[in-house]
């Protein structure tokens, strides 16, 4: 394929990622199960395709992917709910993947137990970037989505590793627990020791990158570093990802400059809307190579492993949420359980994505005795059926689901805790004055300017915090008098853009000095919140 037709294709699809993007902006229809969709329409049609490498996606797509979600995680959240979050993300990831192996080995004709493993082991870690889109959108409360973004970090590396297992035990012909037990834990443990020395290894970095565009590239690198690391040692990649990505968001509001954390965060919003979007359409169009070699096998075979696949990953989820929750309920633990409506939720929120083909196009196609591995391409079948049917069905209902349970977050227990803390800040700056006072009384006016800033803040948060304490309902009270303000500041800021821009076009102003200027603008504006809070 031609530089040039490459660079068609790119273009391309960044033209359907955006035009998916901005349909589901204004539609109810999530673009994650909106590009499948289209990219197997492109399948279809004559003209290159691009097929899957699953190396390229594990090594370039993947930790990048983890990276970013792990920077936006709660390490203090995940821990909170860490039995559900291991839970589901270790424990119902080997269930599924043993309960679809048991069933390929017992209901499709000559299929092994591994190679049903490794199906199994292909489709068991839900991705959860379409459900997390769906969810932040109607205002799905912030535990659960705490849950499924824990889930979705740490059941790759599980996933991943058994199906290791499961292809060696394929290949090899011989399967032993005890040394497939061992070597999941040597991975998990391994990379969690390189998770935390990358980690360790970025803190050290930190007060050299000062500048923002070095602690951009410094953090771009990480995910990568993490990775390779991982796998040269023999240990999960993945994992070591997900926890350099926990430590290292936890402990950047404390570390780096304003600036810098500013321009990461842009920064990986655009990967994560690149790559997601790139992906997602990557999928779809992977149709033909899965169609492929489904000719050896008849309409009952193919039948049955279906039902097999589809079964196991949508029946064992709710069934293994409702387990849970009622051994939680008998053996009265002390951290708290899901309600009804939360299990009903997490269940329907278990979507598939690249990984999960990622994974099942790693099988090899052939074993150590140079023969074909048993059932590769149903496995491949079942696996792309799979992320269709829970990327398009489950994706498309999740927000009416939603809807209909009535979850959303208490808005204003979540702006209370906000104020509180304002308020608390504004304290703090305020007591900091008191002292500089005290040290330096020569500078004197310039604090007494700064007090008066901070308490008139004190004073509207206060303000705030009391209105918050008399609202009768779980919607944040609206104030005509903050929007008017709102509003007012915009219109302020429009103006004085307008100014610089017209200083500029007629010469009084450097292109330069626009920029600067119009930057310090646009952060003005940025902390306008769309709403009260």
């Amino acid at each position: 394929m031609s530089p040039e037709t490459l660079l068609l294709l790119a273009l391309g699809a960044l033209a359907v990622v955006a035009a998916a993007r901005w349909l589901g902006e204004r539609t109810a229809l999530p673009a994650a199960a909106l590009l499948p969709v289209l990219g197997i329409l492109y399948a279809v049609l004559p003209g290159p395709n691009i097929e899957l490498d699953p190396h390229i996606v594990l090594t370039f797509i993947l930790p990048p992917l983890l990276y970013s979600a792990a920077l936006d995680s709660s390490l203090l959240a995940i821990r909170a709910n860490l039995r559900i979050v291991i839970g589901l993300s270790v424990l119902l990831v080997l269930a599924t993947a043993l309960l679809i192996g048991a069933g390929f080995a017992l209901f499709v004709t000559g299929a092994t137990l591994a190679a049903g493993v490794a199906v199994g082991a292909a489709v068991a870690p839900p991705d959860p970037v379409a459900a997390l889109a769906v969810g932040r959108k109607v205002g799905l409360p912030p535990r659960l989505i705490t849950i499924i973004q824990g889930e979705g970090l740490l059941n790759d590396a599980t996933a991943l590793t058994i199906l290791n297992v499961a292809v060696a035990a394929a290949v090899g012909g011989h399967f032993s627990f005890p040394v497939a037990a061992g070597r999941f834990l040597l991975a998990a443990a391994g990379g969690t020791a390189v998770g935390v020395a990358v980690a360790f290894a970025m803190r050290m970095l930190r007060p050299i990158a000062k500048d923002a565009l070095l602690a951009n590239a410094v953090s771009l690198a990480t995910p990568f570093v993490a990775y390779l690391a991982g796998e040269r040692l023999h240990v999960s990649g993945v994992l070591a990802v997900v926890v350099a990505g926990l430590i290292v968001g936890h402990d950047t509001p404390r570390s780096g400059t304003g600036a810098g954390r500013l321009q990461t965060s842009a920064v990986w919003r655009l990967v994560d809307f690149l790559l997601e979007g790139l992906v997602f359409l990557l999928i779809g169009q992977q149709l033909p190579a899965v169609l492929r070699g489904l000719k050896q096998y008849d309409g009952s075979t193919i039948a049955i492993a279906l039902v097999v696949s589809l079964a196991g990953t949508l029946l064992l989820r709710p069934v293994w949420l409702v387990l849970t929750q009622a051994a939680h309920l008998l053996l009265r633990r002390e951290d708290e359980g899901l309600a009804g409506r939360e299990i009903v939720a997490l269940s329907w929120s278990g979507t598939r994505g690249v990984i999960s083909l990622a994974a099942a196009f790693t099988i090899p196609l052939t074993t150590d005795a140079g023969e074909g591995f048993p059932d590769r391409d149903l496995l491949l079948f079942c696996t792309f059926v799979v992320v269709l049917v829970t990327l398009v069905g489950q994706g498309l209902t999740f927000a009416p689901l939603v809807r209909l349970l009535g979850l959303r977050p208490n808005a204003v227990d979540e702006a209370r805790e906000r104020n509180e803390a304002r308020a608390a800040a504004a304290h703090a700056a305020l007591d900091r004055l008191d002292d500089l006072d005290e040290d330096e009384p020569a500078e004197q006016r310039e604090i007494e300017a700064l007090r008066r800033k901070f308490r008139e803040q004190l004073r509207r948060y206060e303000h705030r915090l009391d209105v918050l304490q008399n609202a009768d309902s779980d919607e944040l009270p609206v104030s005509e008098r903050y929007e008017a303000a709102l509003r007012i500041r915009r219109l302020a800021i429009e103006a004085q853009r307008e100014e610089i821009l017209r200083r500029r076009d007629a010469g009084g102003l450097s292109d330069e000095a626009l920029r600067r200027l119009e930057r310090e603008l646009d952060l003005e504006e940025r902390v306008l919140p769309d709403r009260p809070n």
